[in-house]
């Protein structure tokens, strides 16, 4: 089975989602199931992980009623108040819910300590007794408290979502590499090769860019732990979806038949139990 381990859909919103500013006008309107369904058939994509964009019940949802009538969409990630005190009673509830698998917070929108907080780490440590998995999205200066929740809850199974979206386009690499091994060391930690082409320059990157950024995540994390996603629609912004599948195929195509088959869907089978 092959897998998109993460792509979003939304009724467009301006106010709700205020991210997507004037010069995203690309993704400045709806992107629901009838839109993806024919794109992943024409790349050979099983299907897909309905990944959060916006921090309400109301999106995970809507993301369960997408899910429920499309069998493509084999699992959801979805919000849940990590600090709220009913915290349990709504994970045993979500957990009765067959196509939930994890949960996310736009950390990347927090301050830099956010994940490294008591009370969402305590939160975050929750989901262990429902077998949840927790999707991390940060930029690079958020990885020091990444780094802590990891050690701190080993007891989850963590994915850094868009490999902590270096900083691609400035070509920077050292700081988030040195970070990136020390987190690769916790075994329940995954990595996501997605959302690369949207930290490179938009309009003129070429998929050199990229390479050192992927040498890293193969060495450190290993072929067995790594998700091919396609950031869809986001990814829109800088290059459709085969061009973003194209970029991955082709340097995987080096490591053989058996790495392809584990990063385009195998280890998001095991990691999200589709």
């Amino acid at each position: 089975m092959t897998i998109d381990a993460h792509q979003h859909f939304w009724h467009f919103d301006p106010v709700r989602d205020a991210w997507i500013t004037d010069d995203m006008a690309v993704i400045r309107r709806d992107f629901l199931p009838a839109d993806l369904e024919p794109i992943l058939a024409q790349n050979g994509i099983d299907g897909c992980v309905a990944v959060q964009a916006d921090q309400s019940e109301a999106e995970t949802q809507f993301l369960i009623n997408m899910a429920r009538a499309y069998g493509f969409i084999r699992g959801v990630v979805g919000w849940v108040d990590l600090r709220a005190d009913t915290l349990h009673e709504r994970l045993a509830y979500y957990s009765t819910i067959d196509q939930v698998k994890g949960f996310r917070h736009v950390a990347q929108a927090e301050p830099h300590d956010f994940l490294s907080r008591p009370e969402v780490v305590n939160g975050i440590r929750q989901l262990a007794a429902f077998g949840f998995t927790y999707d991390i999205l940060i930029y690079p200066n958020q990885l020091k408290a990444a780094l802590h929740l990891v050690r701190a809850v080993p007891e989850v199974k963590f994915v850094i979502d868009h490999l902590a979206k270096p900083y691609i386009k400035k070509g920077e690499i050292s700081r988030w590499s040195n970070f990136m091994a020390e987190i690769a060391k916790q075994p329940n930690v995954s990595c996501k090769l997605s959302g690369m082409v949207t930290e490179a320059d938009w309009h003129s990157w070429s998929k050199k860019d990229f390479f050192p950024y992927l040498d890293v995540a193969f060495e450190h994390f290993g072929p067995d732990r790594l998700l091919f996603g396609s950031d869809w629609p986001v990814c829109l912004l800088a290059a459709n979806y085969t061009q973003v599948k194209t970029l991955i195929e082709e340097y995987v195509l080096l490591w053989g038949d058996e790495v392809r088959a584990k990063v385009f869907g195998a280890n998001a089978v095991a990691f999200y139990d589709l």
